[in-house]
């Protein structure tokens, strides 16, 4: 068992540095082309922070364990609201007013997440996501990315830095630790789901998905600090959208997936609900809505643990 403990901590520790890296090179990239912040947030580091989720996800599917496939993207998308953007709200209740994107912007992102949300719950009401399914939400997905892409050019407080050529190798680099590191983290997860008798759905939900947001969590807490949201905070709306309709719409394509339960459902249709107060409220009950979100997020990872027989 510590063996398999190891491997998923070198796993996780992969994917987060390999997001890293490619999110490095990606942005600065998209600097030498003159593309503003707050539309490199929602893109080019959405995508590079959903890495490890598409990674892992599709890895999962292909390898006949689509219920980590569809936990990992579930529980990452309540991860991202519930954890890491009440987290960095608590420390910096007045983040979003300083983050230097304009309320408009804000309002186009939140909504396009929150109809993704809405289209997968849709589906799900069918009781199984297959490859039609996934066909659906890739389609919704080119729509909301050339939606994304049609955005004028707005300015964000964050500075990105340029490496030259070598923007290029921290991309190729982070992949390759993405690809190694997804594949430790499925072996990993599949073996400890083996071992305690928990649903892979569980272990997906949880475990997989804080690992697969780690690199979103590290990224907005240390934005959090510096008072630089507008990257952080489209990252995290278009990290959801890219999960919910890019990494959930190929995994499906690979296998069909079971829904367990419609709690899980309503929860991750709930939390990114929940997303608006953060947004959109006063600083002063942002720190509360904070600190109910997250007492949220615990009460949800206990209930998905103790709705296993004998957990």
């Amino acid at each position: 068992m510590i063996v398999t403990f190891i491997i998923f901590v070198v796993g996780v520790s992969l994917l987060v540095k390999g997001a890293d890296l490619f999110v490095g090179g990606g942005s600065g990239l998209a600097l030498r082309y003159s593309i503003s912040p707050a539309l490199i947030g929602s893109t080019i580091i959405a995508f590079g922070t959903s890495l490890p989720e598409l990674v892992v996800s599709t890895n999962a599917a292909a390898t006949g364990n689509s219920g980590i496939a569809l936990g990992n993207v579930i529980g990452s998308n309540i991860a991202n609201i519930a954890l890491v953007l009440a987290l960095c709200t608590f420390i910096r209740p007045g983040m979003i007013a300083a983050s230097g994107t304009s309320r408009s912007a804000l309002t186009r992102h939140t909504v396009l997440m929150l109809v993704a949300t809405a289209a997968f719950a849709l589906l799900a009401v069918r009781g199984t996501l297959d490859a039609l399914t996934g066909g659906v939400l890739l389609i919704l997905f080119v729509a909301v990315l050339f939606m994304l892409l049609r955005e004028r050019r707005e300015e964000g407080g964050v500075e990105i830095e340029s490496h030259g050529w070598a923007d290029a190798l921290y991309i190729g680099l982070g992949l390759v630790a993405v690809v190694v590191g997804a594949q430790l983290v499925v072996n990993g997860a599949v073996a400890l789901a083996e071992i305690f008798g928990i649903p892979a759905f569980v272990i997906g939900v949880s475990v997989v998905a804080v690992g697969t947001s780690l690199p979103e969590l590290a990224t907005s807490v240390v934005a959090a600090v510096r008072d630089e949201g507008a990257i952080s905070i489209g990252n995290i709306l278009g990290s959801n959208i890219f999960n919910l309709l890019l990494v959930l719409g190929i995994s499906l394509l690979l296998a069909p997936a079971t829904i367990g339960s419609a709690f899980d459902i309503i929860a991750v249709v709930l939390f990114s609900v929940a997303i608006l107060p953060l947004l959109f409220a006063r600083p002063s009950i942002v720190r509360g809505w904070s600190v109910l979100l997250l007492v949220g997020y615990a009460a949800y990872i206990a209930w998905s643990f103790g709705a296993v027989p004998g957990a």
